[in-house]
């Protein structure tokens, strides 16, 4: 039988951490309180100190810390992002994640003893990319972007020695992951090095009678009528006139949901399921992660099948209440 696949769920406090580790995680992944953090919102990520704690609490528990380093380094401000680095390997991190092809080949040379991840920010979507990465850099592991099927996944692992990470839940996205022009074009800053895709500086929640609008800069993005749910604006996740229809254009509001498929991911090879999510809270962290535990645990059995549970679970932590294999399954292939 394959190896069952880690666990790796998301942090951004040490509440969220600590959640992560006594619910079963095999590792924790988090950031730093600067820019070299893809995450970098104000109230979340990690002091040194913080850090330093959460490392050993995971540490004597049995689990693994990996800090993502995941923005690309600035002209000017190149010592900024090998600054936490030096620091990750120094607090005692397990691994980095790194997507910076520079940043890459100064930790590989300035650390070598740390392990190196690849990070999804790098859109390796081919074992060519990968084995580059392992080749030049030592890279260990890579993180998939979501936008293969699970055939195209099962060919990747089957021509690479790097493991292999995929995201398990969660948001989806179906740009190039960190470095979307869309959301470049509406605000002028970049999802990689801003935080998020829509910097908070640019959005507008605007009433409008029993209505309530939502813009990114000056793109309306959707209208919500009273009582119903308003989601955080997202260019890609908008409502959109299309040839006189309203509608989710380029992709609606869900959550990428993998209990179903915990076999196959299993069967073709993954070293590791990740979470989605270092900026929602402990509750969504300890909720995810203690039913993907018992999910992962189960799906090696022949009689595997999704409990009720589990998937009423997960419902409740979904964006839109609603789930989807993203692009796993693709039936019109």
């Amino acid at each position: 039988m394959p190896r069952k696949p880690q666990l790796i769920c998301p942090a951004g406090s040490l509440p969220a951490l600590k959640a992560a580790v006594d619910r079963g995680a095999d590792a924790v992944y988090v950031g730093f309180k600067n820019a070299t953090n893809a995450r970098n919102f104000a109230g979340l990520n990690f002091t040194d100190q913080q850090l330093a704690e959460g490392i050993a609490y995971a540490h004597r528990h049995g689990r693994e810390i990996l800090i993502a380093i995941n923005t690309y380094a600035q002209a000017g401000r190149v010592a900024e992002w090998r600054k936490s680095v030096d620091r990750a390997a120094e607090i005692g991190a397990d691994a980095v994640i790194l997507a910076d092809f520079g940043l890459l080949s100064y930790a590989y040379q300035t650390h070598p003893q740390l392990r190196r991840h690849l990070s999804v920010q790098g859109s390796a979507t081919n074992f060519a990319a990968i084995n580059m990465a392992h080749e030049c850099f030592g890279v260990s592991r890579a993180v998939l972007p979501r936008v293969l099927t699970l055939p195209q996944v099962e060919y990747v692992i089957k021509n690479t020695p790097v493991e292999i990470e995929v995201f398990g839940f969660g948001s989806l996205c179906v740009m190039a992951e960190g470095r979307c022009i869309l959301s470049s074009y509406a605000t002028g800053q970049s999802p990689n090095t801003h935080g998020v895709c829509s910097p908070a500086g640019f959005v507008r929640w605007e009433p409008e009678g029993q209505r309530m609008r939502t813009r990114l800069n000056d793109i309306l993005i959707d209208q919500f009528e009273a009582g119903e749910p308003a989601g955080y604006p997202t260019l890609c996740k908008g409502r959109f006139e299309v040839e006189g229809d309203t509608y989710y254009a380029l992709e609606e509001p869900t959550s990428l949901n993998t209990l179903s498929i915990l076999p196959e991911l299993i069967k073709i090879g993954v070293s590791a399921i990740k979470v989605e999510g270092r900026q929602r809270s402990p509750a969504y962290t300890a909720e995810v992660t203690a039913t993907l535990r018992a999910a992962i645990d189960a799906a090696g059995d022949a009689h595997y099948s999704v409990k009720p549970a589990w998937q009423d679970a997960l419902t409740k932590v979904s964006e839109g209440h609603q789930q989807t294999l993203g692009a796993y399954s693709r039936p019109w292939r």
